[in-house]
């Protein structure tokens, strides 16, 4: 086992990588910018060490000035979490040359993954449905336009190298398809730095269904049933749940076998996530693979008692999963709510600023995850999260309801927030029935605004 880690990330994520080295009896190492001198992650550690200005680019972004800070502090692994570097196959790859073990999967796994298209195909290969479209990339608009007619409109136009809904145009007539193919591409490069594009048909309303899945070094790969992230915003999930309102057992044990088949089929090794779209008929498609951990873990780990960040550590060190598929049982039903400082009736516009007052809700079933404490500030170079609530209960009903009171209990003074947002969507009775989609939101959003 590892002797000392670093965590190259910031906010909640840092500090819950904190916590799982503390209880395997691990050293950490943070980073942080000069904006975050202050941020708990930094506070807490072993050590921490400031790697420069606040921009991304030159501090949580800076590959070599994190590789020299985790050779001048003795670091024998880094741990990416979320977002930043977290799935860049470069600075895996980096870490490997450097004799660092970069805590995830092999970079050719993220190179091959990582690239949208490029999955798609590997997906297929390995008899994954896959949503119907261009293979891989679209090269030219008449090959685009052709692939669009074989599919039928309407069409999603999907920046290759795409994520957190970046680069992702809705054309729905043949005539609007040259514009919007221009401008996912232009979007593409102005955000991930490559105009590839693929073309795939867009499903109406369906609901959005992650598998979790994880796999060791030797080849050994389970599944942990699955989380349902319909409920998103212009493609952002705002609260997850597990199980999904709509996955049979039978449903959830063909889409975990298809996930598993394909880590297994890629080589793939540590947490990932295998995200479908599941249509109206229980059909499901591969949409993408997140080749690290997901902000909405938290919620895997309430239904099946399985800690996937130890679990990652463990993985990037060699040692083989401690359990089989026949040991994963989903007990109760757990719901996360992203926490936010914004305000939801200004077009949710971000609001840093200093925390005056704080409430925690708390109880059984209560987690929170967060970074922030009375007193601290949400600076405006970051995302806006405040911590992300999560609730287990006997059920879903249960856990509704124990979501319905800690949010109420809730109390952030000095920044606008999106508590109340939350409270009413888990009031919605759309909600309560499991009654909503992919799309749901965004119609919510606009009947909302009419009022």
């Amino acid at each position: 086992m590892f002797k000392k880690i670093l965590i190259a990330n910031r906010g909640e994520i840092a500090v819950r990588i904190i916590r799982a080295c503390r209880e395997l009896g691990i050293r950490c190492v943070t980073i942080y910018s000069t904006a975050d001198k202050n941020a708990l992650h930094a506070k807490i550690a072993d050590e921490s060490v400031c790697i420069g200005p606040a921009p991304t680019k030159d501090s949580y972004l800076n590959m070599n000035a994190i590789i020299m800070a985790a050779k001048n502090t003795g670091c024998e692994a880094i741990h990416p979490g979320f977002g930043f570097l977290s799935e860049n196959a470069e600075f895996a790859k980096l870490c490997g040359e450097n004799g660092i073990e970069f805590i995830g999967p092999s970079y050719k796994s993220i190179e091959m993954l990582g690239d949208k298209a490029a999955a798609k195909e590997t997906m297929a290969a390995a008899g994954v449905p896959v949503i119907p479209g261009s293979k891989g990339a679209v090269a030219t608009f008449e090959e685009a336009k052709k692939i669009a007619e074989k599919a039928g409109y309407p069409i999603l136009v999907k920046a290759a190298a795409g994520g957190g809904g970046r680069g992702i145009r809705r054309v729905d007539r043949p005539e609007d398809l040259e514009a919007q193919l221009i401008a996912a591409q232009q979007e593409a490069k102005n955000f991930f730095g490559d105009d590839s594009v693929y073309i795939e048909k867009f499903l109406i309303n369906p609901h959005h269904v992650e598998i979790q899945i994880v796999a060791d070094k030797m080849g050994n790969t389970i599944y942990l049933g699955e989380r349902d992230c319909s409920m998103q915003r212009r493609n952002q999930k705002v609260l997850e749940e597990c199980p999904s309102p709509v996955v049979s057992e039978e449903l959830r044990k063909r889409m975990g076998e298809a996930a598993v088949t394909a880590a297994k089929q890629s080589g793939y090794y540590n947490v990932g996530t295998i995200e479908f779209l599941v249509d109206s008929d229980k059909n499901f498609y591969f949409m993408e693979m997140n080749t690290r951990i997901q902000v909405e873990h938290p919620i895997t780990e309430e239904v099946t008692g399985f800690d996937l960040v130890k679990a990652q550590i463990k993985i990037a060190a060699g040692l083989p999963l401690s359990i089989t598929q026949n040991d994963v049982k989903l007990t109760g039903h757990a719901i996360e709510c992203r926490i936010n400082a914004e305000n939801p009736e200004l077009n949710f516009r971000p609001s840093p600023g200093k925390i005056e007052a704080l409430n925690i809700p708390g109880g059984p079933g209560i987690r929170i995850d967060s970074a922030v404490y009375q007193g601290y500030t949400i600076t405006p170079f970051y995302d806006s999260m405040i911590c992300k609530l999560i609730v287990h209960g006997a059920d879903r009903d249960e856990a509704i309801m124990k979501m319905k009171w800690a949010l109420s209990e809730f109390i952030v003074g000095g920044v606008d927030t999106n508590i109340d947002f939350q409270l009413e969507l888990i009031k919605n009775r759309d909600f309560e029935k499991g009654d909503y989609d992919n799309g749901y939101l965004n119609r919510y959003m606009d009947a909302r605004i009419k009022k």
